[in-house]
């Protein structure tokens, strides 16, 4: 099994998605994070899961869609992985704070 390891730029990207939903629905930001969540834990048996980040075609660097919202991660070692970021699609990855150089 794989190690889940969320960056603070995760873990602060899932709040404000959730603050964002909340402003008209408690209910169904709670829903969305434990979406992601949910769909976070899919990583713990199969790594691979996700595609290949298009704009930084890195084998290591690969996604995971969720409705409008891009879940980055980053392949480790073969037991660990980190997730980097929590994206909007309609955004550019670029305007990301995990890929701010």
């Amino acid at each position: 099994m794989v190690e889940v390891n969320f960056t603070d730029q995760a873990l602060s990207d899932i709040e404000n998605i959730a603050k964002f939903i909340a402003r008209d629905s408690e209910k169904y930001a709670g829903i969305q994070v434990t979406r992601f969540f949910e769909r976070i834990a899919t990583l713990e048996t199969n790594q691979l899961s996700g595609k290949i980040v298009p704009e930084l075609n890195d084998k290591t660097i690969r996604e995971l869609l969720l409705g409008n919202y891009r879940i980055i991660y980053r392949i480790v070692t073969s037991t660990r992985i980190d997730i980097l970021t929590i994206h909007s699609r309609f955004m550019l990855l670029s305007n990301s704070p995990a890929f701010k150089k």
